[in-house]
């Protein structure tokens, strides 16, 4: 029997250890390592989600005692399971655990991929922040209008109990609400709630998948984290940011999308350079020549947005484009640009708590605050970051109505934007084959 820590961040890891390693009595499960996700590490994972072989369910460490915990346990493999970081950084991983006297191992598809008794079409990209879920809420009404019964399953974000996260259903705002959802977890969710879609998402993903296949004619896996399907699709549309170039053959496992893609979706292309989207088309000619290519636009609306014209204007993005996404702006830069604002206040001297500590370990941001909100107390602190912000008004560039869920006394104005085809082929004409 092999000893193995599995190497993590609250989704691929559990994943991994679900379908090839709990009933697996070759292997013995030491511990995860966590990182990115804060207050994740020095929890369980549950005896119940961890089955017969862990009756005591198994231990969850920061990632920094890593090569300590090797030599502790004299652990023979250790198996990495997280995303959206450059491949130096993966085998900097590498380095250290063979330092430490292991193996290092990555799982592929064949080994993870679970299979579904209905038609599975998977939405993924090459990097966080790229514009997958605005092309899987357009596929999923495209769908819809054509008579057919989606039903959305969502990469996990389980950071609450993982017990009774095993399996979560949303189909209202209430459900986020009863569930404890934080503001990473509605801005994927409330989109697709809001459009009449049901979401499912949670820990076990063979439960998931069973129970999403009960009302569902077309399942879709709305792809987090830059992350490989949790389930074998007919179809696989992974969406690529010329934002980024070159992004898509230097980040694990984006890569792997990039080269195992059927449809790509070059996103954004009326805000980014040309020649930036030049180098992602050789590329994908490149290493993916039988990829259909379909060219697309994300254009920025703000309901009032004239309001902005002169203005000194605090900039809220989404959360993960930012931190792990690594990008210095996202939608709401370009709404305040578009719209006139005078001025973007940096927020890093008013932040406070959390949200501060947020600033200190992604050094890359200046104009923009991320919209971090993990748990009640880091809501409290992105409210009370906006509130010292000394502007005129706020311009919320998230996925979800940010007034629902932080009181502010300052005006806040809601970004939108949905995804656009630009000619032919377009995600219309491919379902249609589909």
């Amino acid at each position: 029997m092999k000893k193995v820590i599995i190497m993590g961040a609250a989704g691929r890891d559990f994943h991994n250890f679900n379908v090839f390693f709990r009933d697996n009595e070759n292997y013995q499960v030491v511990a995860f390592t966590a990182t990115q996700i804060p207050d994740i590490e020095g929890r369980k994972y549950p005896p119940s989600l961890a089955g017969k072989l862990y009756p005591e369910g198994i231990p969850i460490h920061p990632e920094e005692q890593l090569t300590e915990l090797i030599k502790k346990y004299e652990v023979n493999e250790v198996f990495f399971s997280y995303s959206d970081v450059p491949h130096e950084y993966v085998m900097n991983k590498a380095s250290e655990v063979m330092a430490a006297g292991a193996s290092f191992v990555l799982l592929g598809p064949k080994e993870t991929m679970l299979h579904s008794r209905k038609p599975v079409i998977s939405i993924c990209a090459v990097r966080t922040g790229c514009g997958k879920s605005q092309t899987t809420r357009k596929i999923a009404l495209l769908l819809r209008d054509k008579g057919r019964k989606v039903v959305v399953i969502r990469h996990p974000m389980p950071y609450g109990d993982l017990e009774k996260q095993r399996v979560q259903r949303f189909a209202s705002y209430e459900d986020m609400i009863d569930q404890k959802c934080t503001i990473e977890e509605m801005e994927e969710y409330e989109p697709h709630i809001r459009n009449g879609i049901v979401v499912y998402a949670g820990v076990d993903y063979a439960d998931i998948l069973h129970q999403a296949e009960e009302e569902a004619d077309i399942i879709l896996w709305d792809g987090g984290n830059n992350d490989v399907p949790f389930y074998k699709a007919a179809l696989e549309i992974v969406v690529v940011d010329p934002h980024r170039p070159g992004h898509e053959l230097k980040y694990h496992p984006g890569e792997t999308n990039f080269r195992r893609a059927d449809v790509l979706v070059i996103n954004k292309i009326e805000t980014a350079k040309p020649e930036n989207v030049e180098i992602v088309l050789a590329n994908a000619h490149r290493v993916n020549p039988s990829a259909i290519i379909v060219k697309a636009k994300s254009p920025i609306f703000i309901q009032d947005g004239a309001a902005i014209k002169g203005k000194k204007v605090l900039v809220i993005e989404d959360g993960p484009t930012l931190t792990h996404g690594e990008m210095p702006y996202g939608a709401g830069v370009i709404a305040a640009e578009k719209y006139g604002a005078a001025e973007l206040i940096d927020p890093r001297p008013y932040a406070v708590g959390s949200i501060k500590a947020t600033f200190e370990k992604y050094t890359h941001l200046d104009r923009v605050l991320p919209a971090m909100g993990y748990g009640e107390k880091q809501i409290q602190e992105l409210a009370e970051t906006i509130d010292r912000v000394p502007c005129d008004l706020v311009i919320g560039a998230t996925p979800i109505d940010l007034g629902r869920l932080i009181k502010t006394s300052k005006p806040l104005l809601r970004v939108t934007y949905e995804l656009e085809e630009i000619g032919s082929p377009n995600l219309t004409e491919i379902l249609e084959r589909f």
